[in-house]
């Protein structure tokens, strides 16, 4: 499926034709009605319709045909879904954009189920890298291998003088060749940095396998990509995220580069969707002072929020458990922050105002950060902090029932589901399952729970994230009735889930993630309806047309 860009299609050439008007009546015509096909708006006063309006980007009446018709006028432009799903447009809870942006270019190692296509595919890389630069990015999974990690070895050979450093595809492992180690100054006595390990085989050598806290280690050695080659990746990334669909993401930026970067893009008219931008935790204080003096942004981009991690990942062995993982017994995961300064960085944060939200995976990582989270509320209202939990993957009972009194969000990413659970087992086992990707089950006690990606750690496809969690078959094939299949929920609350929770959980909730008058005119259309098709063939259907504002920015040549 191929796209373009069709910037604004409203036809405002014909504004001329109302000149007569009066300001009142002006007021009251759409600039483009949406008909003929099937609205689900998302509101639970009128979830459906057959026709809307749109007026100066924002949505002017929601109804069925004959409603809606009262607002036509010269120039109105009318557009016949020809019986397609319309629906609000999707917004991608979790995204590291730079990451994500940047691999759509760089080596895809995603699907390398042997060591021998997956140092092939680095050496094609290394042999079209220009000189100075690096092979990055890469999204490999050594599970499909059967869990042997990689090895500089595999690929030094081949890579010679370009520099390597390929991310498993959760973001917290990556595998340097002997040149990144050199230009890093790694040496054979280089110790394990608190929170991150150094992988070393038996003999005590450096394998090239970076874990966490030891990932910067061989990123500092990095030429930084200058100015115009970020803008360029990010307006790869926003095509790639209107082609799906998406009209706003929250970017949990890992400095303060993607913000600058996305600013950019808007001084210039070239951000073509809404974020939220996160920055990291630990310089709350110097966002405190950014927004005091540049405030938080506007609806097409805003600041003043934080992302902070407890641990790391299951894929890693990375993620905090209680008891050893069942395939690497001498680890049960570690805390990758400093615990006592974490609190206090989420004390300081929220009381300076700041919208504060952590990464948590294991089960003790979720537990420890709910008591921060609870500790840091008290006295104060829920809905002022929106405190978050990233990922809230392995959750006990215990902290199930904790997210809906403390009014915190679990912002949860379906897909990883369907791809973890080919192994999850074999790293903690059958016992420790329960809990996993409990989506279900927080959904029943009434807790805001969202959901998104983690691109590029996922593919930012929101389809597949509906696939994922309304069908749980995992990608090896072997679940077809789905895996941990108590915690599958229905179409209806994985469409809130990646919609009006998300505006909940960004501050947006007011005017964004539902079709009703007033709120802004973000929206998708799909090729099928997901209430009537089956859940397996929910990761079919094809986004078609997406409009953000009132604009389509996005259309597939078979709409």
């Amino acid at each position: 499926m191929s796209f373009r860009f069709l910037g604004n299609a409203v036809a405002l050439v014909t504004l001329a034709m109302a000149g007569s008007l009066s300001a009142k009546a002006e007021q009251a015509v759409a600039d483009r009605i949406f008909r003929g096909g099937v609205i689900w708006t998302g509101a639970s006063d009128r979830p459906d319709a057959t026709a809307i309006a749109i007026s100066k980007g924002k949505i002017l009446a929601v109804g069925s045909e004959e409603e809606v018709s009262a607002y036509q006028g010269a120039i109105t432009d009318f557009v016949d879904l020809k019986g397609r799903f319309l629906m609000p447009g999707f917004t991608d809870n979790h995204v590291h954009f730079e990451m994500g942006s940047n691999g759509l270019s760089q080596v895809q190692l995603r699907d390398a189920a042997t060591p021998e296509e997956f140092a092939r595919r680095i050496a094609e890389a290394a042999a079209n890298t220009p000189e100075g630069a690096w092979v990055l990015e890469g999204a490999w999974d050594h599970e499909l291998w059967g869990g042997e990690l990689p090895d500089r070895a595999w690929i030094d050979e081949a890579t010679a003088d370009v520099p390597v450093a390929v991310t498993r595809l959760d973001g917290h492992m990556i595998l340097a060749n002997t040149k990144a180690m050199t230009l890093a100054g790694i040496g054979p006595d280089t110790p394990n940095p608190e929170g991150g390990v150094i992988v070393r085989d038996a003999s005590g050598r450096a394998t090239g396998v970076f874990k966490d806290n030891a990932i910067p280690l061989i990123m500092s050695a990095m030429t930084p990509l200058t100015d115009a080659a970020m803008e360029k990746i990010f307006k790869d990334g926003i095509a790639h995220a209107l082609s799906l669909g998406v009209t706003q993401v929250h970017d949990m930026g890992y400095d303060w580069r993607s913000l600058e970067t996305f600013q950019r893009l808007k001084a210039k008219d070239e951000l073509k969707i809404r974020v939220y931008a996160f920055t990291p935790l630990a310089q709350w204080e110097k966002l405190e002072a950014y927004v005091d003096a540049h405030g938080r942004g506007d609806d097409q981009l805003r600041w003043g929020a934080l992302k902070g991690f407890v641990d790391g990942s299951l894929g890693s062995t990375t993620a905090w458990f209680y008891e050893p993982y069942s395939d690497e017994p001498d680890t049960a995961g570690f805390p990758v922050a400093d615990m006592d300064e974490l609190e206090a960085d989420v004390k300081g944060a929220s009381s300076a105002g700041l919208h504060v939200t952590v990464h948590a995976i294991g089960y003790q990582a979720n537990d420890k950060l709910l008591d921060i989270f609870e500790r840091a509320s008290e006295g104060r209202d829920p809905k002022d902090l929106r405190f978050r939990i990233e990922h809230a993957q392995h959750l006990t009972a215990d902290a199930i029932a904790r997210f809906a009194p403390l009014g915190i969000t679990a912002s949860m990413h379906p897909y990883h589901l369907i791809d973890d659970g080919r192994w999850a087992e074999k790293r903690i086992g059958a016992a420790r399952l329960k809990g996993t990707y409990a989506i279900g089950s927080v959904m029943a006690t009434g807790a805001n729970v969202t959901f998104g990606s983690d691109w590029s750690v996922a593919p930012l496809d929101p389809i597949q994230g509906i696939y994922a969690a309304v069908a749980r078959r995992t990608t090896d094939g072997k679940n077809p009735d789905g895996w941990i299949a108590s915690e599958k929920i229905t179409v209806a609350q994985a469409l809130k889930a990646y919609t009006q929770n998300n505006a909940y959980a960004g501050f947006m909730d007011d005017r964004s993630g539902m079709l009703k008058l007033g709120y802004v005119a973000d929206l998708v259309v799909l090729s099928e309806n997901p209430f009537m098709v089956e859940p397996a063939a929910l990761s079919d259907i094809k986004v078609l047309r997406t409009v953000v504002g009132g604009a389509d920015l996005y259309m597939a040549d078979s709409n």
